[in-house]
Formats: C-alpha cells, structure tokens, sequence
C-alpha cells in the first residue's frame, strides 16, 4: 500500500478583509480544505471554523507589529487595502505604507512565506485620468506619477530578490461583488442616487463624464476575481508577473442604465454630469 499522501496546508492572510475583494477571497478560501485563513481588518469580524479576522491599524507600524508578530504559520499574504484621501498624490503615502509595515512584519517571522499578492486595477493604465489604450496589457508604460499601485509593486519587486517568496499583482476592471459596510461601492452609489431621483420626481440621469455613457466597458466579478488571485499565488508560473482579471463581456452604460431606471420605476432623461459628492 502506499502512503497517504498528506494534504498541503498553506495559511493565507488577507488584508483588507471586510472590503468587495477581501470578503469574497475569504469566502472562497474558507471552501479550500488546505487553507487556514487569516483576515486583518480595522473592524475585524467574527470568527468561523478555518477563518478568525485580527483587527490592526496597518498605518501604525507598531499597531501592526503587536496584532500581526505572531503569525509565524503565514505562507500567503493577500494584500488588498486601501485608504482613501482627498487627492492622488496623498494616496501614495499610507497606501505604500501599509503595505510596507505587513511585508516588514510577517517576512521575519514566517519562515514559510511563499507569496505575495497585490491587489491593483485599471487606475495602472490612467483609467482614473480618461481615455486609455484598449485593450490594456500588463506590459503596456506607466503614467506619469504618483500613482500607489505603481509604488507598491515596485516595492515588492525590489525586496523580492533573494527571497524565497515571489509575487503577483492582480489588475481587475470594476469590481463587482457583496459586502458589507463598505462605502467603496459603485452599486450603492447608483442605488442611492437613483432613490434621491425619484423622490424629487426626476428622470435618472447618467451622471458620468461625456463619452463614458457611450463607451464599452468591462466588469469584473469578486468571485472571478478571488479563483484568479489563487490560482496566481500557488501557480509557479504566475511568479513575478501582473495579470489582467475581467469577466471577459461588454458592456454599455447607454444600455444598462435604462433597465437601472426600469428597476427603481423611473424615466430616463439625457446625460448630465454631476458630481454627486457635492
């Protein structure tokens, strides 16, 4: 008879766990057998069979150090927070930083750290700036700085010689999924926008920049995106590279924005560009 071959065990941190993409990783981690789960948070959350959530201030590297200095067991670090701030040049900062207080805290500690993933998106290409080349590949220039993502991948590229862990990055579209008390949600924000529209009597207007109403536009799904994030980290021949991650459909606003109004029994009336913070 031949041995039972034992089943690998690996110990994934995810940080940034109560957002879209750090919810739904978990949720399809928790499904894996050879997977303990970790999930770093400001809120934390409630622990369940194979996942318990540690709250931390990654910003605070001593915070950092405290919550996260025993975690010696740590094989995969799932990076995908954010902090948000009034202007693109201050994102760069706590974004780089956090990031940064993870890698310096688990690196030491957890001999058996084999990969880093980072959590990007289109904002690389200047999706955030207008038009950009279509389609995207992940070898195509940078912008012009500052741009975070750019600055974390650049960290982990540096530090990664030498070491016995590689990385990836993972650059979805729009993400799409369920979570919970997370203000970063576009489905929200149309919801929201939609209820304010109909209870002062108005057509839902699209209220984005010229051009996008027309133009084509993809999605990502969170629980693509989560397959894709794993299969990246534990296949040896995604080591050290960045990959695009969309559903792989079309679509566009002018056609999805009428069934939206349909939804909410509401008119639709031309584009209008609005800021709808102010």
């Amino acid at each position: 008879m031949k041995p039972e071959q034992s089943v690998p065990r690996y110990t994934a941190l995810v940080i940034g766990a109560g957002g879209v993409i750090g919810r739904n990783l978990i949720d399809y981690l928790v499904t894996l057998p050879q997977w303990n789960v970790i999930g770093v948070s400001r809120r934390g959350g409630e622990d369940a069979p194979g996942l318990r959530y540690i709250s931390a201030d990654l910003l605070n590297e001593a915070d950092t150090q405290d919550k996260l200095s025993h975690l010696t067991t740590v094989t995969h670090i799932f990076y995908a927070a954010y902090q948000d701030r009034p202007t693109w040049a201050e994102l760069v900062q706590p974004n780089l930083a956090m990031l940064v207080n993870v890698v310096n805290t688990i690196e030491p500690i957890a001999p058996n750290l084999q990969h880093i993933s980072l959590m990007q998106g289109y904002k690389v290409y200047g999706a955030h700036l207008g038009p950009f080349k279509t389609p995207a590949k992940e070898t195509d220039a940078y912008h012009m700085p500052p741009e975070f993502n750019v600055d974390q991948q650049q960290f982990l590229e540096d530090r990664q010689p030498g070491s016995s862990w590689t990385w990836s990055a993972l650059r979805p579209s729009v993400v799409c999924g369920f979570a919970l008390g997370n203000p970063m949600n576009l489905a929200m924000v149309i919801g929201v926008y939609a209820s304010i529209s109909k209870e002062l009597g108005l057509p839902l207007r699209f209220p984005g920049k010229p051009g996008a109403y027309q133009s084509l536009l993809e999605m990502t799904d969170a629980t693509l995106l989560a397959h894709a994030t794993v299969w990246a980290a534990t296949e040896p021949r995604c080591a050290n590279q960045a990959f695009n991650i969309t559903n792989g459909d079309l679509f566009r606003w002018n056609e999805l924005w009428p069934k939206i109004a349909a939804f909410f029994e509401l008119e639709t009336a031309p584009p209008l560009p609005s800021h709808l913070q102010q």
